[in-house]
């Protein structure tokens, strides 16, 4: 059932379509001024709210102010409610990015339509897209019907790509965003030694070499299959689209991008400041958990298949002294070697233990 916030000055106006809007089988959440209603908001968030312009303590534009700027209500269908009929006034309210717009009086059936026409171009978004059950097809679908963004690619066929093969090199132009399907993929960058240096793994359900793009600059690192995947391909141009050509879905790509961005923040801080064994155990968890998280894995389920180099540039230390760490966690119990794989045995002792 949707919730439809009603944010209107007029007690008997509010009530009445309130009623109506009740009756029609909706939910109504009612606020008699902006401040309330955007306070109501906050509390849950509505799916579309109908709200007078001319209102004491905080006016109309006053609220569809607060909801663009606002995270958590950008995106939510907004129709003003307006008993002035000069033509400023509704330049004024679309210049702000309202969906539609009602001059009081309104008869019922010119407000229900009003509103299922907004609902039913917004219903199509979700709040989160499980991007391992294919989530992504789910959101680009419902991007083109919101957002209103046709010219998208239709062809959306997985490319397979073989163990250790390049997929782009540092220095490359950027032509594409991508997704992994299947599979694990990770960015290396070569330091003025001639040393690899591993800057991301990504499997399952993530995006990689986005910061390019987004940087509109050439690629600082290269990308190399570690084992057999099937990645989806976004052109440039749909990457644009989809930040860019709708507010609503441009808001909901950043959020999916945004995840990895931020642990790989956190990985970096952790690397300059923590301890060898804190930084190894930390590695070995963000490994576990995307092993834990791959619905690919079957008879795998849980090992961490990765060399002692490769695995000792996600940790940024010498290999001799990785092994070395990984021989005391094995001691104390906290991890197995299964040839070169690895399999967690005590995460919540890794994680709280103060290295």
């Amino acid at each position: 059932m949707k919730t439809i916030l009603l944010i209107e000055d007029n007690n008997a106006i509010r009530e009445n379509t309130a009623e109506i809007l009740e009756l029609t089988g909706y939910t109504v959440v009612t606020a008699e001024n902006g401040k309330i209603g955007v306070e109501k908001a906050l509390e849950k968030r509505p799916d579309l709210v109908i709200c007078d312009i001319m209102m004491p303590v905080l006016d109309g534009y006053g609220v569809l102010h607060i909801f663009n700027r606002n995270p958590q209500l950008t995106g939510v269908p907004f129709i003003f409610l307006t008993a002035r009929t000069e033509r400023v006034d509704f330049r004024k309210g679309m210049e702000l990015g309202a969906d539609d717009y009602l001059t009081k009086p309104f008869d019922e059936s010119e407000l229900l339509s009003a509103i299922e026409g907004r609902l039913n171009r917004f219903q199509y978004l979700k709040q989160n897209y499980d991007l391992q059950q294919d989530g992504l097809s789910q959101f680009l679908h419902d991007a083109r019907q919101v957002g209103n963004l046709e010219s998208l690619s239709a062809d959306r066929k997985p490319h397979l790509v073989h163990k250790k093969q390049y997929i782009y090199t540092e220095g490359d132009e950027p032509s594409r965003l991508y997704f992994i399907q299947s599979g694990k993929v990770k960015t290396v960058r070569a330091n003025a030694d001639g040393k690899e240096l591993i800057t991301g793994i990504y499997g399952a359900g993530e995006f990689f070499g986005y910061l390019a793009l987004l940087e509109d600059a050439e690629y600082t690192d290269s990308a190399v299959s570690l084992e057999k995947s099937e990645l989806i391909y976004i052109p440039q141009e749909d990457f644009k689209q989809l930040l860019l050509a709708n507010t609503e879905v441009g808001q909901q790509f950043i959020r999916m991008l945004a995840g990895h961005i931020s642990e790989r923040e956190q990985q970096l801080v952790g690397m300059a400041y923590s301890s060898l064994r804190r930084r190894v155990a930390d590695a070995l968890l963000r490994l576990h958990e995307q092993q834990a998280a791959d619905a690919t894995q079957s008879k795998k389920q849980g090992l961490i298949q990765l060399s002692r180099d490769d695995l000792a540039s996600v940790v940024g230390t010498a290999t001799e002294s990785l092994i070395r760490t990984l021989s005391e966690f094995k001691q104390d119990g906290l991890i197995e070697q299964i040839g070169t794989a690895i399999r967690v045995l005590q995460p919540d002792k890794l994680r709280l233990a103060n290295w």
